[in-house]
């Protein structure tokens, strides 16, 4: 039968999970948090992971995308939630998780769930998107050129004017193949000795540093500390000057260690005759690894991309690209798709909400009608997408949840009988 492997903070629910599937012959295996489950996963390799949403140091979702970051996703994984709603659904589904148990689980929904997982097969994992897949773009190569000639000789390198999917690009083509990857990002749990050792010949990356609490801080430094020990690289992003790190309360020291080498990346501002290729290339890629249907730009949207002034630079490029190729209606992206996606955005561009009456409240209630109109603002910019407001708000998603719920904004719909 099948090693299976339950990660839930709550003990009767560990248990009672422990006792059904080991009465239908599986080998069960407990981990209480994130930190139990990544120790257990280093270990051995379970047909199955039942993995909660909701953990006290490091949610469900955040630890998927961990493992699927480091090619540790080999084993299909269900996740489970006592207030599950679409929208984590969507996104688990969407990490890499197969199916979604909505708690309180019943026991036929369970057998069946575990039955079927053990059936799928898990495709492997496609190489990450590198710099090397844009060798037709002159900008693009000599990025990559500047890159490795700067992480060649240095532990820690910075990427400025980069953050999320484009600074990912840029540290997996300075990753040698079959190597760890470690994302400090991901993770609010301490880092230990043993994580670094696992990572050890590998690359630490940062999407954004101005992103980081002040836990990852400190697993900043303790991993700074010990690069040398377990030949690791360091590679940051910041799209923000590094003063702000400082004026933000961080250790003058470590900031100036992380900003002694860096590569700026170019800005698409200033190459617009470039930006055509590059988004056929980006194109091909997701249509290669299945994440979009086949397409292909016809010369008139590739003209418009041209001509469009790029203010969120390449993280905007990138998610238009990804957008277009799922809204578009027919096979050949036309120039009124491109139209339709880039005038939506800057018409559906959230306002700022009025700030003016709070003034006239005493300091406690004016700070949560703040925080309130602060929450709604981003929740109605990001259409209800917790992790992107989670990456706006700088919030972990368990504590966004939380401040939602005590600030009284609706979160989704929660049944009466679910488990907490």
């Amino acid at each position: 039968m099948a090693q299976i492997l339950v990660v839930d903070d709550e003990m009767g629910i560990r248990e009672l999970l422990s006792e059904i599937l080991a009465d239908e012959g599986h080998s069960v295996w407990l981990a209480e948090n994130a930190a139990a489950a990544r120790k257990s996963r280093s270990e051995r390799r379970p047909d199955l992971v039942l993995l909660d949403i909701w953990m006290p140091d490091t949610d469900g979702i955040s630890l998927l995308k961990e493992w699927s970051a480091a090619g540790l996703l080999t084993m299909p994984v269900v996740m489970m939630s006592g207030h599950g709603t679409i929208d984590s659904a969507v996104e688990a589904t969407r990490v890499g998780a197969i199916d979604f148990l909505e708690k309180p689980i019943a026991l036929q929904k369970l057998l069946a769930t575990v039955k079927k997982a053990l059936k799928h097969e898990i495709s492997p994992q496609k190489p990450p998107l590198t710099l090397d897949a844009f060798a037709r773009s002159p900008l693009l190569k000599d990025l990559k050129r500047r890159l490795e000639q700067a992480a060649a000789k240095n532990a820690v390198l910075l990427l400025k004017s980069a953050s999320g999917s484009i600074a990912e690009i840029c540290a997996r083509t300075l990753q040698t193949p079959k190597t760890p990857w470690l994302d400090l990002s991901v993770s609010s749990a301490p880092l230990t000795q043993e994580m670094l050792e696992n990572a050890a010949g590998g690359i630490l990356f940062i999407a954004d540093l101005t992103l980081l609490g002040k836990l990852q801080q400190k697993n900043l430094v303790y991993a700074l500390e010990r690069l040398e020990k377990y030949n690791l690289q360091l590679i940051a992003a910041s799209t923000r000057a590094l003063s702000t790190l400082t004026e933000a309360g961080w250790d003058p020291a470590l900031v100036a260690r992380l900003g002694e080498v860096w590569v700026t990346l170019p800005q698409l501002s200033g190459h617009s005759d470039e930006v055509p290729e590059i988004a056929s290339l980006v194109l091909s890629h997701l249509v290669e690894r299945n994440e979009v249907p086949p397409r292909q730009f016809s010369s008139g949207a590739l003209n418009a991309l041209r001509l469009h002034h790029w203010k969120g630079e390449w993280a905007e490029l990138l998610a238009t690209v990804k957008n277009l190729a799922l809204c578009a209606l027919e096979d050949d992206i036309a120039v009124d798709d491109v139209d339709s996606i880039l005038l939506r955005e800057a018409s559906d561009a959230p306002k700022p909400p009025p700030a003016l009456p709070l003034f006239n409240q005493p300091l406690r209630d004016a700070r949560e009608a703040f925080e309130r109109l602060y929450f709604e603002h981003h929740l109605k910019g990001e259409r209800g997408n917790m992790t992107r407001v989670a990456d706006k708000t700088g919030l972990e998603r368990t504590h966004l949840y939380r401040k939602l719920k005590q600030l009284g904004l609706n979160i989704g719909r929660r049944s009466e009988d679910q488990v907490q």
